[in-house]
């Protein structure tokens, strides 16, 4: 529970957490590199390495090597499967799709990547995953039964059972690049259901978006859209790690 305690002390400390979140398929590894470079610089809690397509092999690999040259953060993955991990990372959110149509994003992904997990020597965050609308590409390709913006006491029952399921993490995803974040109401009444560590990311593109989530409840905070469109990434990302600090 290394990079957990990370995080948790993180939390007891600042108030909350911020996650660079990077996607192997959306630049080359130099690039990547820099940008988890101004990340640590900017006072990011970790690296965050994942997307919904492409984010697999070679790419995740590399990507992953060349972060590894530019900083110590540390580097947990975030996969759409099981060909989304890598044994270059410290630790992976080992997680369900629990609002998911298909069995593939609720366990046969995790059964078929679980070996790996092991021998790579990853520390597995257990989560529960559930995408919020509008859901983007990962509620597209997760088949998931999108959770209503006007719904939140149906996100915290999700949430809820997968805590009483021994899921430490609860991850609400609006999705990358969503038009909206997730609602605070929202943030709140799965917060209050009792869960454990709460993610929130997408559609986070401003700080006032990142205050609004952490007031409600969040403990992690992750960008990913607002920093690849950033002209001046590290300011941006301190701009977030600033504002949700408590």
């Amino acid at each position: 529970m290394r990079i957990e305690k990370y995080l948790d002390d993180i939390i007891k400390k600042d108030g909350a957490a911020h996650l660079t979140l990077i996607d192997p398929d959306a630049q080359d590894p130099k690039v990547a590199s820099d940008i988890a470079d101004a990340a640590a610089k900017a006072g990011s809690s970790a690296i965050l390495i994942g997307g919904s397509v492409g984010a697999s092999g070679d790419v995740l690999d590399e990507t992953l090597r060349a972060i590894r040259t530019a900083t110590d953060l540390p580097t947990i993955l975030f996969p759409s499967g099981a060909c989304g991990l890598s044994r270059y990372a410290d630790a992976v959110f080992f997680m369900s799709l629990l609002n998911s149509r298909d069995p593939n994003y609720l366990i046969i992904n995790q059964m078929l990547g679980a070996k790996a997990v092991l021998e790579y020597g990853i520390e597995p965050i257990p989560m529960a995953y559930i995408i919020v609308e509008p859901g983007g590409m990962a509620g597209w390709v997760g088949d998931a039964r999108l959770i209503p913006r006007k719904k939140p006491k149906l996100a915290a029952a999700y949430a809820l059972a997968g805590t009483f399921l021994g899921m430490r993490y609860v991850y609400l995803e609006a999705g990358s690049g969503a038009s909206e974040p997730v609602p605070p109401e929202m943030i709140g009444a799965v917060k209050s259901a009792g869960c454990g560590t709460l993610v929130v990311g997408g559609g986070i593109r401003d700080v006032e978006a990142a205050k609004a989530a952490v007031s409600a409840g969040a403990d992690i905070i992750v960008t990913g859209t607002a920093i690849e469109e950033a002209t001046d990434i590290q300011t941006t990302i301190t701009d977030f790690v600033d504002a949700i600090k408590r």
